[in-house]
């Protein structure tokens, strides 16, 4: 739709209990919109007095709209219905026991989100063809109508594999997300076809139990400040948010005199704000770096012999599995002794590009610093090998001994939780089948064809393929996924998929390849809690701040009333609303979890809780100090260097037994470079949360969509600051601008990944979505997302 008929339906329908005039008063000038959006509001000049402070209702709220790994403090500041503005935690750092839960640059501008003009207002069915993005105004009665009918319609011609809620987080990290609702429907009315795993650690999740038993592998923040040497590998939390309060605990330390070493292919924030080293290397390669630290420790007796007698298998030839030879422990990989080839320090220069001398003195202070901290990033393991990297991490670990230890840190994945609440909204699915979630787009057109090693699990064989999808307050469909064209050109067919269901509040990439299309809520409209992701000792309360603006209608009200269509309503809901199910998470975490933790009430005249812990949660500490009362979840009950279980897979050459260094596909040994001779790599951009936000005006200020390029690449193509470019592959083009900066390794080329997919009439993106490039080839063993493995060409447009 255009904005001109957006508008002009603003301005003929009534809001609840609000006006235009004073909605547009409340954003205040200038307004963060663009083109006849911008002009009218600006037209009314006189109504965009802001209010004080002091004349507003102060609301606490949290950020549970999005993907962020965070949860900040929202206080919306409300007037006459309206919030006029938003502010955030103005706790002083400190007191590290309840730190400040500040928002950054996004959710300072979570005001402009909520009254853009640009917001879906009310539900919409397709009628053009899939993808062209014509939509017409219909009711919520039909929008309901429709979805019943063609849940049943297609569950009872193809069964109920055929139907899918594709992954996308959204709001659903709240109590009762979009998805869950969609899953909760289809689980009542014959089930649907599940997923596991996710796009942001997937290779992690899966390698890091084959060596630990868990992903539970971290330890909580506070015990880094007793950590001497910190390794950030491939970790951005300047950018990237896994937890609100984690730059103030790496902070801290820092001020305690520990180092921080940073390995990333750029010169990231976070090197810039904690780094006292950027270490420089080329993606696909951490394996070989990590292989030549390795055998740094080992060949100059630094590694931790105690420590991996007594808790690992496979380290040496005398502690190997039964049946397995002496040659095959990761010593003998380390030294070479079969396959001739030492991993030293020169062997790995040659391939990752951080200099032998670099790779010596860091294994030496790594090894030497009582305790180390070695903290995996998820951005390495998105690419061909990605298990090898985080299995690498924690091989490092165990040979320096700095498992389960105060001021150590096990690396792997780095799940850790000690503090929980009750999730009341359940649903139990009668479909049995799983696939990767990165493997969607195959189930759609080849599900019937899948089998184990394509990662399907719960049945032998699919009986359909995905025929109807919920994409809720997500934009997976289309913008986050590999391989835009070859996606869109799938989905376009709809003799496919039969019928999508989009639930968002603006108009995405992926929005436009709805059927039906609702307008969804942001956190100001609904009850939610706030929880980080896996990491971090507190709760926010999600208070609704106002009611839902235009027709916008929580996912879970929507598919409430499906269910009544159904004749299941009560089922469904089971006679809860979601200010119930707030209610009843708050008294069960109290009866069942955290007797102290606040009721209701003061939870929500807190806003925040903090739990308290007399000391730091230390991972693995319980089978370090007794092994036998509690080993390790592995089949050995020990640490698994080697790994029976991935040695009787057969597959050494892509899923080794230990984590080694294997040449990428699409990196920078692979033979098509001579063709596309740069490393392509994408990171999450503080500008967004993954491609939330793309569309706000104010955000782009902050940080411009552009590519980053190191002189020397550009000077070699004629490329200067701030030049349009074309970069392109087999798979896609783009057009982007340049930053050419230093702040990335040569032979590199980076992309803040999230950009709306923005194709002009030849289909070409002008916006820089940068999984135009990106590969569907999953990873070996997970069969997961591999889209930091992109060889590419620039040339100046």
């Amino acid at each position: 739709m255009s904005d001109k008929n957006t508008l002009k339906d603003l301005l003929s329908n009534k809001m609840q209990r609000r006006t235009f005039l004073k909605w547009s008063g409340a954003i205040g000038i200038p307004v963060i919109a663009g083109g006849i959006g911008t002009k009218m509001l600006v037209d009314h000049k006189e109504e965009t007095k802001t209010a004080k402070a002091k004349d507003t209702e102060k609301i606490i709220s949290t950020c549970s709209i999005n993907n962020c790994g965070g949860r900040c403090v929202i206080k919306a500041h409300v007037k006459d219905g309206m919030v006029v503005r938003v502010s955030t935690d103005t706790q002083e750092s400190g007191d590290l026991s309840t730190p400040p839960l500040r928002a950054c640059v996004r959710g300072r501008n979570y005001r402009n989100m909520l009254y853009d003009p640009d917001r879906l207002k009310y539900p919409m069915k397709r009628v053009g063809k899939r993808g062209e993005g014509k939509f017409k105004r219909i009711s919520w009665e039909e929008a309901i109508e429709t979805i019943a009918s063609e849940v049943k319609r297609i569950g009872d011609k193809y069964g109920p594999e055929s139907r899918y809620v594709n992954y996308a987080s959204g709001q659903s990290w709240g109590l009762h997300g979009g998805k869950n609702a969609a899953r909760k429907l289809l689980s009542l009315t014959g089930g649907f076809l599940n997923y596991r795993n996710d796009y942001s650690s997937g290779a992690g999740n899966v390698a890091t139990p084959y060596t630990y038993g868990t992903n539970n592998t971290g330890s909580s923040f506070d015990s880094l400040l007793h950590s001497k040497y910190i390794i950030l590998w491939g970790q951005n939390p300047s950018e990237m948010i896994f937890s609100t309060p984690y730059r103030e605990y790496l902070m801290q330390a820092k001020k305690n005199g520990a180092k921080i070493i940073v390995i990333d292919p750029r010169y990231t924030d976070t090197a810039i704000a904690f780094a006292d080293e950027w270490i420089p290397i080329l993606p696909t390669t951490d394996n070989a770096l990590m292989d030549a630290m390795g055998y740094v420790i080992v060949k100059e007796k630094l590694h931790d012999q105690a420590f991996l007698d007594k808790y690992c298998i496979g380290f040496d030839g005398d502690h190997m599995p039964d049946g397995v030879s002496k040659s095959e422990s990761l010593k003998s990989y380390l030294l070479g002794e079969k396959d001739g080839i030492e991993k030293t320090p020169e062997w790995a220069e040659r391939i990752c590009g951080v200099p032998a001398g670099k790779i010596r003195e860091i294994a030496r202070e790594y090894a030497k610093s009582k305790p180390a901290a070695l903290i995996q990033g998820w951005a390495a393991q998105r690419q061909a090998y990605g298990e090898q990297f985080m299995r690498g991490g924690a091989q490092l670990a165990c040979l320096t001994g700095n498992v389960g230890k105060l001021g150590g840190w096990a690396a792997g994945t780095g799940y850790w939780s000690r503090s929980d609440i009750v999730y009341p909204f359940s649903y139990e699915n009668p479909v049995k089948a799983s696939i990767p979630c990165f493997l969607w787009t195959k189930a759609v057109e080849k599900g019937t064809e899948m089998t184990a090693a394509d990662g399907l699990e719960g049945t032998d064989k699919l009986t359909t393929n995905i025929k109807l999808i919920f994409n809720m307050a997500g934009n997976m469909l289309i913008n986050q996924h590999a391989d835009i064209n070859k996606t869109t050109k799938l989905l376009e067919d709809d003799s496919k998929v039969e019928f999508i269901v989009v639930s968002d509040i603006f108009m995405t990439p992926s929005a436009r390849y709805a059927d039906i299309l609702l307008p969804g809520t942001t956190f100001f409209e609904r009850y939610d809690i706030g929880v980080p992701w896996c990491f971090g000792d507190y709760v926010v309360f999600g208070d609704k701040t106002i009611d839902p603006l235009f027709e916008c209608r929580d996912e879970y009200d929507v598919f409430a009333e499906v269910a009544d269509k159904l004749g299941l309503k009560e089922k469904f809901t089971e006679g809860k609303t979601t200010l119930d199910l707030v209610k009843e998470s708050v008294e069960r975490t109290r009866k069942e979890l955290t007797p102290d933790f606040p009721s209701f009430e003061e939870f929500r005249r807190n806003g925040v809780h903090h739990f308290k812990y007399d000391s730091p949660l230390i991972g693995f500490k319980e089978q370090i100090d007794d092994l036998k009362k509690h080993p390790f979840e592995t089949p050995s009950g020990k640490i698994e260097l080697f790994s029976k279980a991935l040695w009787d897979m057969n597959q050494q050459d892509e899923i080794p037994a230990i984590a080694k260094y294997i040449s990428s596909w699409e990196g920078p040994q692979d033979p098509i470079i001579n063709k596309f001779p740069l490393q392509l790599i994408s990171w999450h951009y503080k500008r967004r949360c993954h491609s939330t936000y793309d569309n706000q005006a104010w955000l782009e200020e902050a940080a411009k969509q552009e590519m980053w390029m190191n002189p020397k690449d550009a000077e070699k193509r004629g490329i200067k600051g701030g030049d349009r470019v074309q970069v392109y592959n087999e798979r896609g083009s783009i057009y982007i601008d340049v930053k050419v900066t230093p702040r990335i390794t040569p032979g590199v080329a980076g992309i803040p990944q999230g950009a709306w997919f923005t194709p002009d009439k030849d289909g070409l993106d002008q916006r820089g979505s940068v999984n135009v490039l990106t590969s569907q080839r999953p990873t070996a063993l997970a069969k997961s997302n591999p889209q930091l493995t992109n060889l590419v060409e620039v040339k100046k447009a």
